[in-house]
């Protein structure tokens, strides 16, 4: 499960966004200063971190800084031009302007997650599969599997979300990008043919389908 770190003193927002982030699958902390949040993270590693900038103590703007290799989405009042250009240049990976709408902040944070964090392989790993994002190559139990470009895009959303639900319409929009010829009609298709690809070297069923929602990694 993927932890997002949320730091703001506004209790409503915090509270909100927790339940927001609870519904999607995702685990969350929080930090109400910045004092607190980097207390937090010096035992702690989340994987992405919303910050808001105007909180007692260490400010959003001073703990920016000291963030190191996590993607932070900086969510703030603060709308000047200025003030974005120069978080973004200062390490922030994003910046929303509150008040915001709650879908568009979960697609960049969707967006955020799926990059491969600072100094990975680009290889994902899943209960003996191995999914290498940098050459394109899957295996199972150290043998090759041969994927078409619809199947990689498939596997390679699961495996970047392993603990979520994918929804077709989700599934559909994200592979858009590596195989933009794969409908809603032949999506099943597609998903039924990687998990037998994957079945047919050790036996293990990989995907599983979450009836009439989409698909996920099957959890042993």
């Amino acid at each position: 499960m993927k932890t997002i770190l949320i730091v703001d003193d506004d209790v409503c927002i915090g509270d909100m966004l927790q339940e927001v982030l609870a519904k999607e699958g995702y685990g969350t902390a929080r930090a109400y200063s910045g004092t607190e949040a980097l207390l937090y993270l010096s035992g702690n590693r989340p994987d992405l971190i919303l910050l808001d900038l105007m909180l007692p103590g260490l400010s959003g703007e001073e703990l920016l800084p000291l963030i190191e290799d996590i993607p932070v989405i900086v969510v703030s009042a603060k709308s000047e031009t200025a003030d974005k250009v120069e978080l973004l240049l200062g390490g922030a990976e994003d910046y929303i302007t509150k008040p915001f709408d709650t879908a568009e902040l979960l697609a960049r944070i969707t967006v955020q997650l799926r990059k491969p964090s600072a100094g990975t392989s680009g290889l994902l790993t899943f209960s003996g599969i191995r999914l290498d994002t940098v050459s394109r190559t899957a295996e199972a139990d150290g043998q090759p599997v041969r994927l078409t470009k619809t199947e990689y895009a498939i596997l390679k959303l699961l495996m970047q979300n392993p603990s979520q639900v994918i929804t077709k319409s989700v599934m559909l929009d994200r592979i858009s990008e590596d195989t933009p010829d794969c409908v809603e009609s032949s999506l099943k298709v597609h998903v039924s043919n990687l998990r037998k690809k994957l079945k047919d070297i050790n036996g293990k069923d990989y995907i599983e389908a979450v009836w009439g929602i989409g698909f996920k990694m099957k959890e042993e």
